[in-house]
């Protein structure tokens, strides 16, 4: 029987790396009392292992269900599984959007992807998504996410991705590492500047403990810079929008996609849409 309580759905494909996405799930769970969903997309790769393989019909309820049941044992977290035929590229948003997901926990192989998620394929997953997504690689919780790293440009975006960061640095306590570009362009610098004034002022009102960091290198490779900063103060979360909405300044959904989704250093990125999910902070 479901719950009333807030769901985080985890799309699950028997892979390590659908682990450690489970293990991101079941954390948060255990940090601000959500209940995890677990959701396998039964295709025709499933269909030929199981003819394949000689395995029963109910071969995938039945791991599900050992999965179900020893994540619900070790972290006392309410887990359950869904499994029903379809795409991945469609199926993952509709049951986020069925159950009323807050976000989805996604595991991916860098750019190799779960269920043959890859490159674009895994930014198009997203995007077709209402709710946010945490991007997870071979990267254990730990801690949770106590060190989160906010990228500023001089493009816009929606007021979603501050409303994110408070409302995550709230519930871990964390510092958020405010990155911005360095622009010789002094038209585009001004824009950054605003930008990180109007950011600055949100995290302000709301007792967000923050450091601001200005791109050593002027122009370049921003995703680069971003991923070297975020390696050297070990952060364990970095966010982006998934798409902008011109509301608040900040990171462009597309300009560096792959490189910060699907970084190098493993760190877990929070892909972030426009959609209003009531999360009450001041100023927003």
């Amino acid at each position: 029987m479901d719950t009333p309580k807030n769901k985080l759905l985890v799309p699950y494909d028997f892979t390590h790396i659908a682990e450690y996405a489970l293990e991101h799930a079941l954390g948060i769970a255990q940090t601000i009392d959500y209940d995890v969903y677990i959701f396998h997309v039964i295709n025709k790769d499933t269909r030929a292992r199981i003819r394949r393989d000689n395995l029963p019909e109910n071969y995938v309820d039945l791991e599900l269900q050992k999965i179900v049941d020893k994540a619900s044992e070790e972290s006392k977290v309410f887990v359950k599984y869904i499994a029903r035929e379809g795409s991945i590229f469609t199926d993952i948003a509709s049951v986020a959007k069925e159950i009323g997901a807050r976000f989805v926990i996604m595991g991916t192989h860098g750019k190799k992807g779960m269920q043959h998620v890859t490159g674009s394929w895994a930014l198009k997953v997203i995007s077709a998504s209402e709710v946010p997504f945490i991007v997870v690689q071979e990267k254990h919780f730990k801690h949770g996410y106590k060190s989160i790293i906010f990228p500023i440009d001089d493009s816009t975006e929606s007021k979603q991705k501050v409303k994110w960061a408070i409302h995550i640095a709230k519930i871990f306590n964390s510092i958020v590492h405010v990155i911005t570009s360095n622009e010789s362009d002094s038209e585009i610098a001004a824009r950054v500047y605003r930008n990180t004034q109007q950011i600055k002022k949100f995290f302000d009102e709301n007792n967000i403990e923050y450091i601001l960091k200005v791109n050593d290198e002027k122009g370049g490779n921003f995703a680069k810079a971003v991923i070297k900063y975020a390696e050297y103060v070990e952060a364990d979360l970095i966010m982006i929008m998934t798409e902008p909405d011109a509301v608040l300044p900040v990171f462009n959904w597309g300009k560096w996609d792959e490189q910060i989704l699907f970084n190098t250093a493993k760190i877990p990125v929070m892909c972030v849409n426009p959609r209003d999910f009531s999360i009450m902070v001041v100023g927003l």
